[in-house]
């Protein structure tokens, strides 16, 4: 009961909620931007307490701050036109993710006494700086997401990003619950998993993406063979992205990435499939409905 309680408060506050920060258009959607960087923090001391159960790794500050770097150094770029003085041709939040990365190595060179753990140190703080700092980007990239014709994409594509993973998790686990009860266990990262429950969450993701071909016909009415393509490769992203965590904690031995939300864990444990849809949304999206301003 507890769990329907809070995905019924999710779906119907939550939800209304953060798209609401979505439609917020000042300085190019500032508030999500913001949003985005208070959830990698938290996000990354989650993970870093899991992996910390049984590995070594640097302080937690340290991590927190890198991780925090790249999606704050995203908001920059994207809410200060001509803030690289249009000469500055890279992915700047690529190069701050090398430089963290560096930054971990230096640390344990300049730092580290004894190397019996350093292996895990590498291993571990690059996993937190990508997971939880880098990935979320691709959120925040859609922020200045433009057509062919240079109209702003952000609101149609970062609220079908976001229904495609919140309609793929809500109907993962309402389908599993009412048809998955013969069909669990076919993976081991997660038992309580059903092949019911991922057939429910592709149809969740596919039917928002041709909801959105209806709302914003002139993005996507066109295209909507390569809307439902999209909609079953988000949710595949999406469903593999929930069983990462799930091996995260299994391996850590605990049940929740944290208890920040009520009757619902961790923060981690509620945008995990974000994290692994978004690259991968905005790749699809960029290749079939671009190019993008970004």
């Amino acid at each position: 009961m507890n769990k329907v309680v809070s995905r019924l408060l999710v779906f119907f506050i939550g939800i209304p909620l953060i798209l609401a920060i979505v439609y917020l258009p000042y300085c190019n959607h500032l508030a999500l931007h913001i949003l985005v960087c208070l959830v990698s923090v938290i996000a990354s001391c989650e993970l870093y307490d899991m992996l910390s159960k049984n590995m070594a790794l640097p302080p937690k500050p340290f991590i927190a701050f890198l991780s925090a770097l790249i999606p704050f150094v995203q908001m920059l770029i994207s809410v200060i036109p001509g803030l690289t003085g249009g000469q500055f041709s890279v992915d700047l939040p690529t190069c701050v993710l090398i430089f963290s990365l560096l930054a971990v190595l230096v640390y344990e060179v300049f730092s580290a006494k004894t190397f019996e753990f350093s292996n895990q140190h590498f291993s571990g703080s690059f996993f937190i700086i990508i997971y939880a700092g880098y990935l979320i980007t691709f959120l925040q990239r859609l922020t200045t997401a433009t057509s062919k014709e240079g109209e702003s994409m952000a609101v149609p594509l970062i609220t079908t990003l976001l229904l495609m993973v919140f309609l793929c998790d809500s109907l993962a686990w309402l389908f599993g619950v009412l048809f998955g009860k013969n069909n669990r266990g076919f993976i081991k990262a997660s038992p309580n998993k059903s092949i019911a429950g991922f057939i429910g969450g592709l149809i969740g993701s596919v039917a928002a993406g041709v909801l959105a071909s209806f709302v914003w016909p002139d993005f996507f009415g066109s295209s909507r063979p390569l809307v439902i393509v999209t909609g079953v490769l988000t949710a595949f992203a999406a469903i593999i992205g929930d069983l990462i965590e799930s091996i995260c904690k299994r391996s850590s031995g605990v049940k929740d990435s944290g208890s920040i939300i009520l009757g619902r864990g961790g923060l981690l444990d509620s945008i995990d499939s974000i994290l692994l849809a978004s690259p991968l949304f905005y790749l699809l999206t960029g290749i079939f409905f671009g190019p993008f301003g970004a």
